[in-house]
């Protein structure tokens, strides 16, 4: 088998594995040992190597090369805000409490005023989180204008620009954490709501109003549509990924989807080879890898013609959910909610019975059981909407899952 002629390799004490054969050359200025670009690229489509692609990208330590520099500074400013944003979402505590003592007495004055001077500058947040999603789409369409260029294979990019595909990477992981931390924070939804028909009332009584000057009503209008979304920012990057490739059409397709199946199959194989697995430095890593695999496979899925899922795919799907199962109980639901809820081609015919299977199983209430144990599809949906209940008798629940879920 060809896979015996390649080893791994350590170039010194603490550094992470090398894919070495007897082909590879030496750096001359480090010393270190890299594999001819052909021969990656064999490695990585070679079909009799089991475990797929085998190639480390360096998410804890990649450093921008002077040909990545110019898109990785433009990429950074806007990455350098992300953990703030983040810190916002996490501490939005919304204004329930007020804006239903107001609508339970519509007659007092003060309470009204308390409601109105709680949700303005709450709004104020929401604007800004709206305003980083726009922020965040101009700099994924920089990355991948880099990453997919015709220069290099998809392949030869993520490997000679790790620093530019650990930015991507950083981009989906925040995407996913933005979006689960908003699913499970109806506030927002209640708050804005609550702000616009507020507003639209001063306005017929020709009332000033504080907090129209920060979002007028066309912004009002564009936010409203963000975050009706159950992942408003999944959703702007899967259009901006859209629009990037029917905007480059001298670009191949491929291009765009080699690159996104590539670094899917880079993080499956990481996480499911100990020999990779053990060099990150921290379990947060490995976390960050699940993220960034999911978030590549739902922008495929919206991208590819036909899909992440169908046959004809370049991921590994049962690959890649075998090893979201295989992580601890608990950890990776919102993982997996976001390849059932999120993705375009999931319930379309041409996906496997074994795949939407294997996302069934394991569903909100239900831990991955054993082949003889695990529930009907009847039993999941009522353990799911049950599991919602509560919210939905809350006056004010605005939850977008659970929406959803009564539309279907």
């Amino acid at each position: 088998m060809r896979a015996a002629a390649v080893r791994l390799e350590m170039n010194e004490p603490g550094s992470h594995l090398l894919l070495v054969s007897p082909d590879s050359e030496e750096n001359e200025n480090t010393g270190k040992r890299y594999l001819n670009m052909g021969n990656l690229l064999k490695v990585l489509t070679c079909t009799d190597l089991e475990q797929g692609p085998n190639f480390f990208l360096d998410f804890e330590n990649a450093q921008p090369t002077e040909p990545e520099r110019e898109v990785w500074d433009q990429v950074n400013v806007v990455l350098k805000d992300a953990r703030g944003i983040l810190d916002d979402l996490q501490d939005y505590k919304g204004a329930g409490e007020e804006i239903r003592e107001a609508i339970q007495n519509p007659s007092d004055e003060s309470l009204q005023e308390k409601a109105w001077g709680a949700v303005v500058p709450l709004v104020g947040k929401l604007k800004k989180f709206y305003e980083f999603s726009q922020r965040l789409e101009a700099a994924l369409h920089s990355l991948l204008g880099a990453l997919t260029s015709t220069r290099y294979s998809p392949t030869e990019h993520l490997e000679r620009e790790q620093a530019l595909a650990k930015q991507f990477a950083e981009i989906l992981h925040f995407t996913l954490r933005f979006d689960e931390l908003k699913m499970t924070n109806p506030a927002i939804q209640n708050d804005f709501s609550y702000y616009r028909r507020t507003l639209n009332r001063m306005r017929i009584n020709n009332v000033p109003a504080e907090g129209e000057n920060e979002v007028n009503n066309e912004l009002a209008n564009r936010m409203s549509l963000f975050y009706a979304e159950a992942t408003p920012m999944l959703k702007t990057l899967s259009d901006a990924t859209t629009k990037f490739v029917s905007e480059n059409k001298n670009l191949p397709i491929e291009n765009t989807t080699d690159c996104l199946s590539t670094m899917a199959s880079v993080c499956k194989v990481m996480l499911e080879t100990p020999e990779y697995r053990s060099r990150f430095a921290s379990e947060e890593t490995a976390s960050f890898c699940l993220n960034v695999m999911v978030g590549v496979i739902i922008l495929y899925d919206y991208v590819h013609p036909v899909g992440a899922f169908a046959k004809s795919s370049k991921i590994d799907m049962k690959g890649c959910i075998k090893v979201l199962r295989d992580q601890p109980p608990n950890s990776v639901e919102g993982l997996l909610n976001a390849l059932r809820y999120t993705t375009k081609h999931l319930n379309d015919d041409s996906t496997s019975k074994h795949i939407k299977a294997m996302l069934q199983y394991g569903t909100i209430g239900f831990p991955s059981q054993s082949e003889n144990h695990r529930p009907n599809s009847d039993a999941v949906l009522q353990a799911s909407v049950a599991s919602v209940k509560s919210e939905e008798s809350s006056p004010l629940c605005c939850c977008p899952l659970v929406l959803r879920e009564q539309r279907r």
